[in-house]
């Protein structure tokens, strides 16, 4: 994985702005600790900064190739292409000759071979550059879920890109703005985001199975791949077979590495299935035992109280997992003060306000792995693509006409200044917001009112929710220079499982049936039957009164940014008041009282160091 970065201007001599590449480039050091590069020409300059991990020797960006017709093309990429071996072979034959074994050289020479076509072919998570000298035109695209990030930019008669905001933000005509729809997605919606939107004014983002085409000419932007509605015809056992098959080959392919591979390891349902299979390939292949790394918080044993949206604890699990595929295990566990201290390195590693100690630990726990191996196997997606949250089995969320995770919107606007709620309107923009993702959901004729309820809630959660929990773990991953794989994101498997009828998808009456069945015999019974729980957060009183007593830190300073934005009595009353600590979450299952009151502390520190205006 790697950082990308560039521009296009048509009106000057870019060779003479190498210092802006420069500084624009080295923004995304964190992604891509291992090398540094650039390309400029008149009117395009790329960077990159490379994390090594195929053919390390020899996989240099910006990679430049020419045709036998002596036509030059240069790329950028960050990602990887699980099926890179397939497309060499297939290159190979058509006449192309590789120099490196990396994925960056088969992308390229697949750009050369089949033109823009070529991103229907390609199995993976990418977002790339291709600078075609020839024709002095840009190709960008990024893969069909959006994994991987790519930003862009527009304004001034420029058009820029980087893998995250900074890079953008780190060219001289770009200013750190943000207007009303900036700070209705912070305020209503954060730390989720409307596709494509980039907060800050003049950056949005290409959306997931979105190219580009930049030239002189102007910018053409085409979607080549949706999720498409069609008739499900296998019964409850082949569907099981599969998505098991599906699963065991997309998780080989995503193992494949020229530096360690490991698995991030719960003890739940995703993450044991994916290390099991990564364990069973390499026995297989002869590679010796998987390294698994869990985490955990200091006393959450002792405080953990279950509930609705977090009924039990990994800790058993975990042992349970470990015991039984003898895996080399590495705990890590947290503090509060460790915690607290990274929410300030999480907010860059976003350039905005995110999911708080869900970010901070996420961001801790990459960087003790990152000490021990380059890759790691992650589970996000599975609740999204089968159904396993909450909220699609409480008819409350159903029926809420509104994000399922999202159901304190009320609550959220109240807590901002009046002539700002005025101004940004957020129960209207996230009644908008709704309405467009709805309006998206391709439906088949025919489908009774509970199954286009359902198909609904499928499509919010993979083009909305899903988006969100990627976002944090490419950032938090690749800013402690370590690459995470996402298997249940391959869109072979997110379009079969799409169709599969909800019956089907919740066999034997539980939330993600389908896949327990598909997974028998391959998981011990106890851990298929295991209720779900997510990604684990501390419990302990101290975090609750340290993130407290930051927010009152920032409410007790009159310069503090955040002020004029929110109703600054009503926040203090709730910092202080008993229910704090509630449960109850204001986003998603993880985020509730202490979470919201890191989030405006987060926002507070955005405003200032990153010098917001807002306009």
């Amino acid at each position: 994985m790697c950082g990308i970065t560039g521009w296009i201007d048509w009106t000057r001599d870019l060779t003479q702005d190498s210092s802006i590449l420069e500084k624009m480039t080295k923004t995304l050091e964190l992604r891509g600790p291992d090398a540094s590069g650039t390309w400029i020409s008149a009117h395009c300059a790329l960077g990159h900064r490379r994390l090594s991990v195929i053919d390390p020797e020899n996989g240099a960006q910006p990679m430049i190739r020419r045709t036998e017709d002596d036509d030059l093309f240069v790329i950028v990429y960050n990602g990887e292409l699980y099926n890179a071996g397939e497309l060499r072979k297939e290159l190979e034959a058509a006449g192309s000759k590789f120099t490196t074994t990396c994925d960056t050289e088969v992308l390229l020479h697949s750009f050369m071979e089949w033109g823009k076509a070529c991103v229907e072919r390609f199995n993976g998570i990418f977002a790339f550059a291709i600078w075609n000298v020839e024709e002095q035109e840009l190709f960008l695209a990024r893969d069909r879920l959006g994994v991987k990030p790519l930003f862009i930019s527009q304004a001034n008669g420029l058009f820029l890109f980087g893998s995250e905001p900074k890079a953008i933000l780190a060219h001289p005509d770009v200013l750190p703005e943000v207007g009303a729809e900036g700070l209705a997605e912070l305020f209503i919606l954060g730390p989720a985001r409307t596709p494509g939107q980039g907060v800050y004014k003049h950056i949005t983002e290409l959306l997931p199975a979105e190219c580009m085409t930049v030239s002189q000419a102007g910018t053409r932007t085409t979607k080549y791949w949706s999720l498409e509605s069609s008739p499900h015809t296998e019964n409850v056992q082949e569907t099981a077979e599969h998505v098991r098959d599906l699963l065991r080959d997309t998780t080989e392919r995503q193992l494949v590495s020229d530096v360690p591979v490991c698995t991030l390891l719960s003890g739940g349902l995703d993450s044991s299935a994916l290390t099991t299979l990564a364990v069973r390939y390499y026995e297989q292949t002869g590679q010796g035992s998987v390294h698994t790394f869990s985490v955990d918080y200091a006393d959450n044993a002792k405080h953990f109280k279950a509930h609705a949206f977090q009924p039990n604890s990994d800790a058993p699990w975990i042992e349970r997992m470990t015991t039984y595929l003898d895996t080399i295990h590495h705990p890590v566990q947290f503090d509060t003060p460790e915690l607290v201290a990274a929410l300030r390195d999480a907010t860059f590693a976003r350039d905005l306000p995110g999911m708080a100690d869900v970010d901070a630990s996420l961001l801790l726990f990459c960087r003790e792995i990152k000490k021990e191996a380059t890759v790691a196997i992650s589970g996000e997606a599975a609740d999204e693509i089968f159904g396993g949250y909450p909220w699609f089995h409480r008819e409350d969320a159903l029926n809420a006409s509104t994000f399922p995770w999202s159901l304190a919107s009320d609550m959220r606007a109240s807590l901002l200044a009046p002539d700002v709620e005025k101004w940004i309107k957020p129960l209207d923009y996230i009644g908008d917001r709704y309405a467009q993702a709805v309006a998206e959901v391709p439906h088949l004729d025919g489908e009774s009112a509970a199954v286009r309820k359902m198909r609904q809630m499928s499509y919010l959660n993979i083009t909305r929710f899903m988006p969100t929990l990627l976002d944090r773990k490419d950032r938090m991953s690749m800013a402690a220079g370590l690459e995470v794989r996402v298997p249940f994101c391959d869109h072979r498997l997110v379009q079969y499982v799409w169709n599969i009828p909800w019956d089907i998808k919740t066999s034997g009456d539980r939330e993600k049936g389908i896949l327990r069945k598909a997974l028998r015999g391959v998981l011990p019974d106890d851990v298929l039957t295991r209720k779900k729980s997510p990604y684990p957060k501390t419990h302990n009183p101290n975090y609750l009164a340290a993130v407290k007593g930051l927010l009152l830190d920032v409410l007790n300073d009159s310069s503090s940014p955040l002020l004029p934005l929110i109703d600054v009595k009503k926040v203090r009353e709730l910092a202080e008041s008993a229910d704090a600590s509630s449960n109850i979450p204001w986003f998603g299952q993880l985020m509730s009282g202490p979470q919201l009151f890191a989030y405006l502390y987060q926002m507070n520190l955005w405003l200032k160091e990153y010098s917001i205006s807002i306009k």
